[in-house]
């Protein structure tokens, strides 16, 4: 219930206006999100990889409506490439794009060819590119330019979300050599047609599809904060003979940050998800509503000054 009044309010302009003009809003902001620009994306990501993680940068922003927006993504997008590989923080930084902030919901042909831009950016850097997953209605064609795309960028990176009903095919399709697959829970609100509702379907999904992954060839990215969920990845690691090379765990900035510390100290290969850019709010309610404890961290810090 708590999931569904956050994702709710994601989408309420009144609610984000009252968030954004809370006093100390930004504090709270700061703590998930890297910063507004690039040289905030650029502190942040050396700061992590200093400390031995891995990062996959995200800059923010889905509801692309114009070719304009979605041209002005794709050049920031290259720009952060070009300053990452200046700066010598790939192959380590890698990059992660949602296709609606390329044009995908009203020009599905301009995201293809402003995603391979991206991809042969990263490509030229050193690096790679993870297609973020979104809605369950963009899933398709999210996967259609996934495969177009590896035609000729073998390692851009999927996603899929265990909250789905249709992941476990799609984890059988995926995992294959080469095939990068980042699995997370999901963190859109979907009807039961075609998703998980409750906490623990979900959780059996994802075991599930772990499973799938890690016995697979592929190279499965383990997207959970859950200790659980943590444990059984460590423990099918070891069944499956996958060394730190051959799978790795990811988090987000700002969550958790003493188990991404801890696993890095195990020899696990830990990637860091940092976010940067203006378009937070929709980015910050979705995280609250994947781990409501984090909105007890959100409230006390609204409330704690005046």
């Amino acid at each position: 219930m708590l999931r569904s009044v956050i994702l709710a309010a994601s989408r309420s302009s009144q609610v984000e206006r009252l968030v954004a003009t809370a006093p100390f809003t930004r504090d709270v902001v700061r703590r998930f999100v890297a910063g507004a620009g690039t040289d905030d994306a650029l502190r942040a990501t050396r700061e992590l990889v200093a400390e031995g993680l891995a990062v996959t940068l995200d800059n923010l922003g889905e509801d692309t409506v114009t070719a304009e927006q979605a041209t002005a993504t794709r050049d920031e997008y290259l720009k952060l490439l070009g300053l990452l590989s200046a700066a010598g923080l790939t192959p380590a930084a890698e990059v992660s794009v949602k296709l609606s902030a390329l044009g995908q919901r009203f020009d599905e042909r301009l995201a293809y060819d402003n995603a391979r831009a991206i991809c042969a950016a990263a490509d030229a850097a050193g690096t790679t590119v993870t297609l973020d997953m979104e809605d369950h209605t963009t899933t398709d064609s999210t996967l259609d330019t996934l495969a177009r795309l590896r035609k000729d960028f073998p390692a851009t990176g999927a996603v899929l979300q265990a909250y789905l009903r249709r992941t476990e095919s799609d984890c059988r399709e995926l995992a294959y050599a080469g095939s990068r697959v980042r699995l997370c829970k999901g963190a859109y609100r979907e009807p039961e047609s075609v998703a998980y509702q409750a906490a623990r379907e979900v959780d059996k999904s994802y075991v599930r599809c772990l499973n799938i992954l890690m016995s697979g060839d592929g190279f499965p990215m383990l997207a959970t904060h859950d200790p659980r969920l943590i444990a059984i990845g460590e423990d099918r690691a070891r069944w499956f003979d996958r060394g730190p090379d051959r799978f790795e765990f990811q988090m987000l900035y700002g969550i958790r940050p003493e188990e991404q510390a801890r696993l890095v100290g195990d020899g696990y290969t830990v990637r860091t998800y940092l976010p940067y850019g203006t378009d937070w709010y929709g980015y910050l309610m979705r995280r609250l509503a994947e781990r409501p404890a984090n909105l007890a961290f959100f409230g006390r810090a609204l409330m704690s000054r005046k």
